[in-house]
C-alpha cells in the first residue's frame, strides 16, 4: 500500500472522475527518481477500475491506456504513442479516413503518409480523434510514465492532445522525473510536485519492507537517529529509503556504526542496484546487461540475444530473482530506470558494443529493422558503411511517417560513421531539412555549419546555404536571411542557372517586401534572363525576378508588365510549390485583388486536401489581405479567426500575430466596439513574440493602420501611426486613409507627397483601384474640381471590387453636394453609401452616412443589428462554420480540434444566443461572428 501519498491519491483519482462525467483534462506528475511517481500512477489506475467494477458514484467502465518513454527509444518515431494507443486501434475506422491513414502510416502499418509538417499534424488530430471515439463508449485513462524519455513524436503527439481535453472524456497523467523534461516541455499543463515523505511515513516503509523480509531474516531495529538521518540524506525519497536501508548492515541500523559518506541520491541508489548487481553471476548479469541496453522490452529478443553472449536460458531466473528485472505480460520490465542507468553506465564500451550487436542480430529478419539499425550504430565506433545504409534506410521511413526528430537523429549519426566528405554533407543536409521539418531552427543552423565545412560541390552548398537562410528570415533578421538566399543563388549560377533562378527570384521577393543588405548582390545580376524557349517554370522565375525587382526600385511600370506575364504564362502540374506560391505572393504589390483571391484561395483547397498546415496558414492570411481590401469582412475575419485558431491549436504561436493584425484591422474599420481590445491582443502578442520574417512589413503597417483606425483617436495621433507604414503593399492599402489623415491633422504638404507617390503608382500599373484612390485624393486636397474627381473617381471604382473605398467616394461626394445645398442630388450617392456600410457591417461609417442622409432631409431606418454576441473566438468561429453548412466533423478538422469539442462549444453557442438548434443558427439575423 502507499503510505503518506493521501493528497496525491485524492487529486489523481478526482482527475480520473471528472474525465468520466466529460470534464477531460490532463496533469504532470513530477518529483525525483524513485519519489513513487509510477506507484501513484499504479494507484490510480487500479482505484479508477475498481471504481468502475463496483460502481461507485455510478462510474462507468474505463479504458486504460499506459505506456512510458524509454531512454534507449528516443529515435524511433511514435514508438511510444504506438504503444499507447495499440489496444484501441481497431477503432480507427471511426474516425476521418485521412487521419486514420496519417496515424496508419506514422506506426509503419501503411505506405505513405507523413511527409511534412501538415501530415505530420494529422496525426495529432488522429490521436486526439481516436481518444474521442474510444471515450464517447467508455471514459479513458491514459498514462504517460517516464515521459521525459518519449520520443520527440510521441511527446508532440500527447502534448497536442493533453491541451485539448476541454469537453473530452478523456484525462493523461503524465509523469516526469524532476528538473528532467527531454522532449516534454509542458509548463501550461496543471503539475502536481511529489516530494519526499516525513519520517513517520518513512518508518513505515522500512517496516513494510522489513516485515516482507521477515519470513527469511529476523528485521534489523532501527535507531531513530539512524531514521533521521536516511530521510535527511534521501529528502524523504522513498526508493532511497528502502535501498539504503536494504543495503546497511545491522549494526549501521542500529546506529552502531556509522553511515557511507555522502553520494547525490541518484547515485547513492544506482550504486545500490549496482551492488545487488555485481553479487550476481556473469549470465544473469549478461540477461540484465542486454535487456538495459534492448528497447523493446521483448523477452524472445533479450533471450536471444543474452544465449549469443553466453547466456543459458537458466540465466533469467537468477536475474529475475534479484529483484532487478521482471517479466510480465507487457514483456520484460527492471525494476526502475536507475536500474537501466546503473548497469548500462556501469559497463565497459566494450561490453556495451556486444550487447547492442548481439540485439541487432537478434532482431535481423524481423520487422523492427529500425531498432536494428539503432543497436547496429551502438555497436560500431567508427565508419561502417553496412550500419550508415541501415540508418538511411531507417531515417527514409521515418521522414515517411512525419518523424523528423528521428529522421534527422539517423541521418546525423549515418554522417558520423561516414568517411567521404561529399557524402557526410549530403547525410547532414537530410538532417537539417529533417530538422526544420520538426520546427528544430537552432538544430537546423548548426547542421548546416557542419555540412559546409565538408561540402565541396556548389550545389550542395547552395542547397545548404538555402536553408539557412530560411531559418535565418524565419526566425531572426529577414534581411540575413536574404544576403544568405543570394549567396545561395551566386554559388549556384555558373553551375545550375536554372536552380540559381529560382533563388535569386526568391531573393528577389524577399527584398520586395523590405530585406536590405549592402553585402548582397542584386538579384537581377546573378544570373541571366532565361532563353526564349526555356521551359515554363523558367520563364515564369524569370518574369517573377524582374518584376520583383522593379518593384524594389518603384519602377511600377516594368513590374506590372512583367508581374502580369508571369501570370499569363501556363505551368505544367510538376511546377516547383515556390513559383506557384510566388506567384500569388507577387498579386499583393499591384493590389491585384481579384487575382489574388482566386490564387490564394486555390492554394488553401490544394493545402486542405494535402493536409499541409503551413501552406494553409499561409493562404488564409494572404486571403484576408485582399477580402479586407474588397470589403469581404465577415469571410476576411472568418479565414482570419480560423489561420488564429489553427496557430493557437497547433502550438504555430510564431505565425499568430499576422491574423491577429488583421482582426484588429477589420474590427477597426468596422468601428467594432471590440476595436480596442482587438488592438490591446495584438500589442500583447507583438511585445511577447515580435514579428519577423517576410510578413514584418504587413504585420506592422496593419498594426499602424488599426492603431490609427480607433475611434478615440486624435488626428495627429493616427498620422503618427500611419507615418510609420513604409512597406508599399501596406501603403496602398491605406492610402485613402493616410492621406485624408493628413489633410485632418493640417498636414497639406503630406497629404500631397503621398498623392504623388500614389499617382507615380496608378500610371505605372494602371490599376483601377489606384486611379479611383487618387481622384478621391486630389478632391480631398483640394486639386482640382471637387465634384469632378469624385466623379472620375467612382467611374474608376465601377471597374473595381473594392467596395469600401467606393462607399468611401459615396459618402463623400454626398457630403460635398449636400455642403453645397444640393440636398436632393446628395441622397443618391448617401443611400449607396449607406447600402454598402450596412452590407459590410461597418456600424461607424453607416452612422456616419445615416446622419448625412438625415441632414439632407431624408430620414434613414437603421439596419439589421450586427453588434457581435460575447461568443468567444472558438465559439464565433465554429458558429460561423456550422452556419456555412459544415458538420461538426468537418468543422472539427477545419479547426484541427476533435468532434466532441466542437460539440461542447456549440452548446455553449447554443446558450448564449438564446437558441437550440442549428436551424435556427442558420436562421439568425445577425453575424455571431
Amino acid at each position: 500500500m502507499l503510505r503518506g501519498r493521501e493528497a496525491e491519491q485524492a487529486a489523481l483519482r478526482a482527475l480520473a472522475r471528472h474525465a468520466a462525467s466529460g470534464q477531460g483534462a490532463a496533469l504532470v506528475l513530477r518529483g525525483q527518481p524513485g519519489v513513487g511517481k509510477s506507484a501513484l500512477l499504479d494507484d490510480v489506475v487500479t482505484a479508477t477500475r475498481d471504481a468502475a467494477d463496483t460502481g461507485d458514484a455510478g462510474d462507468p467502465a474505463v479504458t486504460v491506456l499506459r505506456t512510458r518513454g524509454v531512454e534507449s527509444e528516443a529515435p524511433l518515431p511514435f514508438a511510444a504513442l504506438h504503444r499507447l494507443l495499440r489496444p484501441v486501434l481497431d477503432r480507427l475506422d471511426d474516425i476521418a479516413a485521412p487521419q486514420a491513414e496519417a496515424l496508419r502510416a506514422a506506426f509503419g502499418e501503411e505506405a505513405g503518409g507523413a511527409g511534412g509538417a501538415g501530415d505530420r499534424h494529422l496525426v495529432y488530430l488522429a490521436t486526439l480523434n481516436l481518444l474521442s471515439e474510444v471515450g464517447s463508449d467508455h471514459p479513458v485513462l491514459g498514462i504517460v510514465d517516464d515521459a521525459h524519455w518519449l520520443d520527440d513524436a510521441s511527446a508532440a503527439a500527447l502534448l497536442f492532445v493533453a491541451r485539448r481535453l476541454e469537453g473530452e472524456p478523456v484525462a493523461l497523467i503524465f509523469a516526469i522525473r524532476e528538473d528532467e523534461r527531454g522532449a516534454f516541455d509542458a509548463p501550461d499543463l496543471t503539475t502536481l510536485t511529489l516530494g519526499g515523505v516525513n519520517a513517520a511515513t518513512a518508518a513505515e516503509l522500512i517496516a513494510d519492507q522489513a516485515a516482507d523480509l521477515a519470513a527469511n531474516q529476523a528485521a534489523a531495529p532501527i535507531a531513530a537517529s539512524v531514521l533521521a538521518e536516511l530521510v535527511d540524506v534521501t529528502d524523504g525519497n522513498p526508493l532511497g529509503l528502502l535501498e539504503l536501508s536494504g543495503a546497511l548492515t545491522p549494526a549501521q541500523l542500529a546506529g552502531e556504526q556509522r553511515l557511507p559518506a555522502r553520494l547525490p541520491l541518484t547515485e547513492r541508489v544506482e550504486r545500490a542496484f549496482l551492488d545487488r548487481y555485481r553479487k550476481l553471476d556473469s549470465s544473469a548479469q549478461t540477461v540484465l546487461l542486454v535487456a538495459a541496453a534492448d528497447d523493446s522490452g521483448d523477452p524472445a529478443t533479450v533471450a536471444r540475444a543474452a544465449a549469443a553472449l553466453g547466456a543459458p536460458e537458466q540465466a533469467f531466473d537468477g536475474a529475475e530473482e534479484s529483484g532487478l528485472l521482471g517479466v510480465s505480460e507487457e514483456g520484460i520490465v527492471l525494476r526502475h530506470p536507475l536500474v537501466r542507468s546503473a548497469i548500462y553506465g556501469a559497463a565497459t564500451s566494450s561490453r556495451r558494443r556486444q550487447a547492442h550487436r548481439a540485439l541487432a542480430d537478434a532482431l535481423s529478419g524481423t520487422v523492427h529493422e529500425d531498432r536494428r539499425a539503432w543497436h547496429l550504430a551502438a555497436s560500431v565506433d567508427g565508419p561502417d558503411p553496412d550500419v550508415v545504409t541501415a540508418l538511411d534506410e531507417t531515417a527514409e521511413r521515418a521522414s515517411r511517417r512525419g518523424g523528423h526528430e528521428a529522421a534527422a537523429a539517423a541521418w546525423t549519426r549515418a554522417a558520423e560513421l561516414t568517411l567521404d566528405s561529399h557524402a557526410r554533407a549530403q547525410r547532414l543536409l537530410a538532417a537539417a531539412a529533417a530538422n526544420l521539418a520538426a520546427g528544430r531552427h537552432l538544430d537546423t543552423e548548426l547542421l548546416a555549419r557542419a555540412a559546409l565545412v565538408d561540402a565541396d560541390d556548389p550545389l550542395l552548398r547552395a542547397d545548404l546555404l538555402q536553408l539557412q537562410g530560411q531559418v535565418e528570415w524565419n526566425t531572426r533578421s529577414l534581411d540575413d536571411g536574404y544576403r544568405i538566399v543570394c549567396q545561395a543563388a551566386t554559388t549556384a549560377a555558373p553551375h545550375d542557372p536554372a536552380r540559381a533562378r529560382i533563388l535569386a527570384m526568391l531573393a528577389a521577393a524577399l527584398a520586395s517586401f523590405g530585406a536590405r543588405s549592402a553585402d548582397a548582390p542584386d538579384p537581377a545580376t546573378i544570373v541571366e534572363a532565361p532563353a526564349p524557349d526555356a521551359a515554363p517554370d523558367q520563364v515564369v522565375a524569370g518574369h517573377l525576378l524582374d518584376g520583383f525587382t522593379a518593384v524594389i526600385r518603384d519602377d511600377w511600370a516594368a513590374a506590372a508588365t512583367a508581374l502580369r506575364r508571369a501570370w499569363d504564362t501556363p505551368l505544367p502540374p510538376s511546377t516547383p510549390p515556390l513559383l506557384h506560391a510566388n506567384l500569388a505572393i507577387a498579386t499583393m504589390h499591384l493590389g491585384d485583388d481579384e487575382r489574388a483571391i482566386r490564387l490564394h484561395d486555390r492554394q488553401l483547397q490544394h493545402a486542405r486536401d494535402a493536409g499541409a498546415i503551413n501552406m494553409i496558414e499561409h493562404a488564409l492570411t494572404r486571403g484576408v489581405v485582399f477580402r479586407i481590401a474588397t470589403g469581404a469582412w465577415s469571410e476576411a475575419a472568418s479565414a482570419a479567426q480560423e489561420a488564429l485558431l489553427m496557430d493557437r491549436n497547433l502550438g504555430l504561436h510564431e505565425l499568430a500575430a499576422f491574423p491577429l493584425a488583421e482582426l484588429a484591422v477589420i474590427a477597426a474599420l468596422r468601428g467594432d466596439p471590440s476595436a480596442p481590445q482587438h488592438l490591446h491582443d495584438l500589442d500583447a502578442e507583438l511585445e511577447q513574440r515580435p514579428a519577423h520574417g517576410a510578413t514584418l512589413g504587413l504585420v506592422r503597417g496593419l498594426h499602424h493602420w488599426a492603431a490609427a483606425r480607433q475611434l478615440d483617436v486624435t488626428p495627429a495621433t493616427a498620422l503618427h501611426h500611419l507615418q510609420q507604414i513604409d512597406l508599399p503593399v501596406a501603403r496602398w492599402l491605406t492610402a485613402l486613409d493616410r492621406i485624408e489623415t493628413a489633410v485632418r491633422a493640417d498636414r497639406p504638404d503630406l497629404a500631397r507627397t503621398w498623392l504623388d507617390e500614389l499617382t507615380s503608382f496608378a500610371e505605372g500599373t494602371d490599376m483601377a483601384w489606384a486611379w479611383a484612390t487618387v481622384h478621391h485624393a486630389r478632391a480631398v486636397v483640394g486639386d482640382g474640381d471637387a465634384e469632378e474627381n469624385f466623379t472620375k473617381a467612382l467611374e474608376w471604382h465601377a471597374q473595381s471590387p473594392r467596395l469600401p473605398a467606393r462607399a468611401r467616394t459615396q459618402l463623400a461626394l454626398g457630403e460635398h453636394l449636400r455642403r453645397h445645398r444640393r440636398r436632393t442630388d446628395a441622397r443618391v450617392p448617401l443611400r449607396e453609401a449607406l447600402d454598402t456600410f450596412e452590407s459590410l457591417g461597418a456600424g461607424f461609417w453607416a452612422d456616419r452616412a445615416r446622419q448625412e442622409l438625415r441632414a439632407s432631409g431624408e430620414t434613414a431606418r437603421r439596419g439589421a443589428n450586427l453588434v457581435a454576441s460575447d461568443l468567444t473566438p472558438q465559439e464565433s468561429q465554429i458558429a460561423a462554420l456550422v452556419r456555412g453548412g459544415l458538420s461538426n466533423k468537418d468543422v472539427a478538422a477545419r479547426l484541427y480540434i476533435s468532434p466532441r469539442t466542437v460539440d461542447f462549444h456549440l452548446r455553449n453557442v447554443y446558450t448564449k444566443l438564446g437558441i437550440t438548434s442549428r436551424t435556427e443558427l442558420a436562421a439568425l439575423a445577425h453575424d455571431p461572428t
